[in-house]
């Protein structure tokens, strides 16, 4: 059986800067960081939530599109 949490919509974060680093944080009782990528300017990375990925840290400018809206990083 396929876990809820692959079916997640994706999501886009575009760097406007070179070094935007997208850190993804684990899920479970403990919080920890278990995968990071580095972005220079222009790259695209497209992402979703996983059964092991609850949140997405971003440092340095991007621009980050979802199914709610877009957001910059300041």
């Amino acid at each position: 059986m396929e876990s809820p949490h692959n079916k997640s919509d994706y999501f886009v974060i575009k760097a406007l800067e070179d070094g935007v680093n997208v850190i993804g944080l684990t899920r479970g009782t403990e919080t920890r960081f278990h995968h990071s990528e580095k972005l220079d300017k222009g790259e695209v990375m497209i992402a979703q939530f996983t059964e092991h990925t609850s949140a997405i840290k971003v440092r340095g400018k991007a621009l980050i599109q979802t199914n709610h809206g877009e957001i910059m990083t300041d």
